[in-house]
């Protein structure tokens, strides 16, 4: 399975972002494309243990057995996958180009990052092969969102 952490993987996310404008339409869910790319970078700071979120009862519950679930599947996440509301976007607006740029220097940081783990609001603690994993297949999840 790819991983955020192949080289290759990252370049090809950078230039997808790069073909994404403000115009594009969302093919599910109810985020605009701004929203997006907003959420990406929140996303990405979550994953790369700059925003803490304390964890959440049902995540203690039955977080590894989602996370196994998965991880272990090929298949890209569903297309209406609920999102975290730590995890929304506060406006349906701003600088376009800004957040774009921000998301992409976030995904480019993983070519540097070395942690070995991060807490999880619902999943727990994810090793370092599970965040590249996970990371993947959310920010595939997004780009396919917007058919980019």
């Amino acid at each position: 399975m790819k991983t955020i952490f192949e080289p290759s993987v990252r370049e090809a996310f950078l230039s997808r972002i790069d073909t994404l404008t403000q115009d594009h339409q969302s093919n599910w869910g109810k985020m605009n494309a701004y929203e997006m790319l907003a959420h990406g970078v929140q996303s990405e700071d979550m994953m790369q243990g700059r925003l803490v979120i304390k964890r959440v009862m049902i995540g203690r519950l039955i977080g590894k057995m989602v996370l196994n679930k998965v991880l272990r599947a090929d298949a890209p996440f569903d297309k209406h996958s609920p999102t975290s509301p730590y995890l929304k976007t506060l406006g349906k607006t701003g600088d376009f180009d800004q957040e774009r740029e921000a998301w992409k220097q976030r995904i480019a940081d993983y070519g540097t990052w070395n942690g070995t783990y991060i807490m999880h609001p619902f999943f727990g603690k994810m090793s370092r092969g599970q965040i590249g994993r996970f990371v993947y297949k959310h920010i595939d999840h997004h780009l396919r969102q917007f058919g980019v």
